[in-house]
């Protein structure tokens, strides 16, 4: 009653205000479609709307080019390019308008240069320089060779088209310096990225070619901020007192800032104490140090850079901080910088012959630049021609740093729009052609080098290999194999494999991270006196090269962890699951296709279904409850088909620590049987199982147990008939034969 006298009371208030009434000249649904009409052209609505198209766009094309064997990044600057003019502008101009209005690309541009500030120190972050240090004897003399070859190549090109192509206020000497730059940049880690994809990351030529990508980004970082300092100042000379402030930038940031930040993280060593404030004080030496370049006159981008690499060099400590902004740099703000580049890139002005000449000539001279100052200086150092061949090719990838100095070069006016999208071009064909250059390099050669999965040649072992991410349920899910293992000779044989999910970031110090992902099972394996085969990959597709793996290994059982969804069964998981399909290609053709269903009941998350899919050799899914040994071991048998099971039972009976109960409900098993199956007396078999009938089941017998062991059928109709004693099972492993 009270709150409406004040509001009749405030409508007094309204006299004199010019408030149009409800009803004066407008219906009700009128006013409503023009409020929505108001807020979908409100900045913040176009800018989100911006946002989800570019992410959507960006994943279905990333994913496009993955399947085709190229990185993740070429698909994602088409997607720009599809996005902008060149095609999308051009034959749907009325999306372009709607999604991209001119007025509204002020705020993806500087949202994509605060991704950029972000990638640059994840970048400088992840250089090792003390690793570089160790390893740079010949990479300085190649990577300076693939500097100064394309540079001079540049700057010979740049002397050709200069009269045609040049902004008619851009001096020559500008120009050309930012046409060598763009000839002598290689992309640091896309080139990385690519090394690790065809696995020569553990050879001798594998570690050059990251160390000499690594120099090169430095050396090529430094002389862009000279090339910038040079265009902003106008001439080489006034240069100088922007050169110099910047010598005392970089002095103070190594002198003063490192040692103070090296101190925070020795205080601050761990995830539990860094707090936000520890977070606070890293964020800000990365703004005021971009901020700081960016007025000095050698953009913000150095800036990030620099604050990267000067950032503490313990691995554990950059793992932390690096997770806290890789992500959303990596999935959100990146695409951004794609895509508006793609609206800035206009191949549509490229319409004359002519021009495409001009565009074939700026890659011939941007490949053979690259291609021989690295071909050529690898040889001189000593290396095969294989190796000397692979190095230039691989420096000849230039990916997302091109595409930077492109950008920086339109703003300060010095490329014009045609030489722009000319550069791009460019850009994605010699990043492209990299995967196959070293193709035909290896068919050439024949070349044998590099990482191969271990093949086990003994074909009478019982080969276990375990798939694991978590290093801790890696331990857990070894002492599982250990209980199928015979220690009395050699006929088991047990690989861990742990894969890592691939991205545009790729440390250098990759060893050391392996190192430290198999050290808790090389720990636990000397605890239970079982040999393992450490296998490490890093990979586009993660649950496709666990299938791939087991299969072509001929391995006689895959164990992985059950993947769980924290909303797994309910409704809105399914609606969630249907969401995620949308910016996850596999799913959606999955959905699309029918193979998912989006109000599908299923036991297992999709990766587990994918992989009993694709898996050709029995599939163990581990489900567990804080296993800490294996002596007691229930097996439930509900189906007819549960045979197989006597192979697993027989191993387990070897093992003189293991007690194992059988509940048969589908008469399948009795103890005669069985010792005719494993060839161990019924007697010896009596003290190690046990038959017990379904009316005496009970939870806490159930639950006396270390282990449940059933098979993938049995565990359908268990769940399906929901029997009492279901809650209280212990760890289980679920066979698929």
């Amino acid at each position: 009653m009270l709150m409406y006298l004040i509001v009749q009371q405030g409508k007094v208030l309204e006299i004199g205000r010019n408030i149009r009434p409800n009803g004066s000249g407008i219906s009700h649904w009128a006013e409503f479609i023009e409020s929505i009409s108001s807020n979908f052209a409100h900045p913040l609505a176009i800018l989100l709307a911006q946002i989800v198209t570019i992410v959507f766009v960006a994943r279905i094309f990333g994913w496009i080019f993955k399947k085709m064997g190229q990185p993740t990044v070429i698909g994602e600057i088409v997607a720009g390019i599809i996005l902008g003019p060149s095609l999308i502008g051009l034959y749907f101009p009325g999306f372009t308008q709607i999604i991209f209005p001119v007025d509204s690309l002020g705020n993806i541009q500087f949202l994509s240069q605060f991704g950029l500030i972000l990638f640059m120190f994840i970048v400088g972050i992840e250089l090792d320089l003390k690793t570089l240090k160790d390893k740079a004897s010949d990479a300085i003399v190649i990577s300076h060779a693939s500097i100064i070859v394309p540079f001079t190549f540049g700057l010979g090109l740049a002397y050709l088209i200069y009269p045609s192509f040049a902004p008619k206020n851009i001096p020559f000497l500008s120009f050309g310096l930012f046409i060598g730059i763009a000839m002598s940049i290689t992309a640091f880690p896309v080139l990385a990225r690519i090394v690790h994809e065809k696995e020569i990351h553990k050879t001798r030529l594998g570690t050059i070619v990251i160390t000499c990508a690594a120099i090169d980004d430095i050396t090529a970082w430094c002389i862009l901020a000279a090339v910038i300092a040079i265009v902003k100042a106008g001439s080489f000379l006034s240069s100088l007192y922007t050169i110099l402030i910047a010598i005392g930038y970089f002095f103070v940031m190594v002198k003063v800032v490192k040692p103070f930040l090296k101190r925070v993280a020795e205080l601050y060593p761990t995830r539990e104490y860094l707090s936000k404030q520890v977070v606070a004080i890293f964020l800000f030496t990365l703004i005021l140090s971009a901020y700081a370049t960016e007025v000095i006159g050698i953009h913000a981008l150095f800036g990030a850079f620099i604050a990267g690499t000067i950032m503490p060099g313990n691995l554990k400590f950059k793992n932390i901080f690096v997770e806290k902004i890789e992500d959303v740099t990596l999935v959100l703000l990146l695409p951004l910088f794609f895509v508006y580049t793609g609206l800035r890139t206009q191949i549509g002005l490229i319409n004359d012959p002519e021009l495409w000449e001009v565009t074939g000539l700026i890659i011939l001279v941007a490949v053979a630049g690259k291609f021989l100052g690295g071909s050529l200086s690898a040889k001189f150092v000593g290396q095969g021609w294989h190796d000397s061949l692979s190095i230039g090719a691989l420096m000849n990838t230039r990916g997302l740093m091109e595409l930077v100095v492109l950008n920086i070069g339109y703003d300060l006016g010095v490329l014009s729009p045609e030489i722009f999208s000319m550069m791009v071009i460019m850009a994605l064909v010699t990043t492209i052609m990299t995967g196959p250059a070293l193709y035909l390099i290896r068919k050439l050669f024949k070349n044998k080098e590099g990482f191969v999965v271990p093949e086990l040649n003994n074909f009478n072992k019982f080969r276990i290999l375990i798939s694991f991410g978590n290093p801790e349920r890696g331990k857990i899910l070894l002492r599982v194999a250990n209980s199928f293992m015979r220690k009395s000779d050699s006929s088991s044989a047990v690989t861990v494999m742990h894969l890592s999910p691939n991205n545009e970031l790729n440390q250098v110090n990759i060893d050391e991270y392996e190192t430290e992902s198999f050290l808790p099972l090389v720990n636990e394996s000397k605890v239970l006196d079982l040999k393992i085969n450490p296998l490490f990959k890093v990979t586009n597709d993660i649950y496709s090269e666990i299938t791939d793996v087991a299969n072509k290994g001929h391995y006689n059982l895959l164990l992985v962890g059950l993947g769980q969804s924290i909303f797994e069964g309910s409704f809105l998981g399914r609606i969630l699951g249907f969401t995620t399909s949308i910016i996850v290609p596999d799913k959606l053709i999955n959905t699309v296709t029918g193979k998912n269903k989006l109000f599908e009941r299923s036991l297992f998350e999709e990766s587990t279904r994918f992989i009993l899919a694709k898996v050709d050799v029995p599939v163990g899914i581990f489900i567990d409850k804080n296993l800490l040994k294996v002596e007691k071991v229930f097996i439930p048998v509900a189906s007819t088909n549960d045979s197989f099971l006597v192979r697993y039972i027989k191993m387990l009976v070897e093992n003189p620590h293991i007690s194992i109960t059988i509940i048969d409900v589908s008469g399948t098993f009795n103890i005669s049987e069985i010792g005719g199956l494993v060839n161990t007396p019924e007697d010896d078999l009596s003290a190690k199982i046990s038959f017990i009938l379904e009316e005496d089941i009970s939870g806490e017998k159930i639950n006396e147990n270390d282990l449940m062991l059933v098979s993938l059928e049995s565990w359908k109709k268990i769940v399906k008939a929901r029997y009492s004693w279901l809650a209280q099972t212990p760890s289980t492993l679920i066979i698929r034969e």
